[in-house]
């Protein structure tokens, strides 16, 4: 007997599940949740250091988490398929182009990425204003696959 659907997002089994938020709330969140509901995102990069800062535990294969928008909404259950944790300097094209947001080479993924983890929003949220990366920050590669589309 297979599993009943997500009724929606208030489907009490949506509720228990960890919220999975992509960027910040804003236009950057909007057009990740948006790739990630049209099938065009299947894989997401995590700073090690933020996991850490945070004191959570790396993503499991298996877990499914609740996508939220930039209003905190759940939109979408996801699952993880696969994990890897690898110096940046060794992210592969695939892995960039199934972020679904539009790179064709790895440079400019990198480049879109350094954008972000360079952000004065993502250095207070690391506690550290002089915060970079290079070639030997540890990075999370997760790979997931939509569940549920729960708009």
């Amino acid at each position: 007997m297979s599993a009943q659907p997500y009724a929606g997002p208030d489907d009490p089994r949506v509720a228990a599940l960890p919220v999975e938020q992509f960027a910040f709330p804003g236009p950057l969140r909007d057009r990740l949740v948006a790739a990630i509901l049209s099938g065009a995102k299947t894989s997401t990069t995590g700073l090690l250091a933020e996991y850490r800062h945070e004191g959570v535990p790396l993503p499991q294969v298996g877990t499914r988490a609740a996508v939220v928008d930039s209003a905190g909404r759940p939109v979408a259950v996801t699952e993880v398929t696969a994990v890897r944790v690898v110096p940046l300097a060794d992210v592969d094209l695939a892995h960039a182009v199934d972020e679904g947001e539009g790179y064709t080479a790895v440079a400019d993924w990198r480049a879109g990425h350094e954008r972000f983890w360079h952000s004065p929003e993502l250095r207070a949220a690391l506690g550290d204003p002089g915060f970079t990366v290079d070639d030997g920050t540890p990075v999370i590669l997760e790979r997931f696959r939509l569940i549920a589309d729960l708009r």
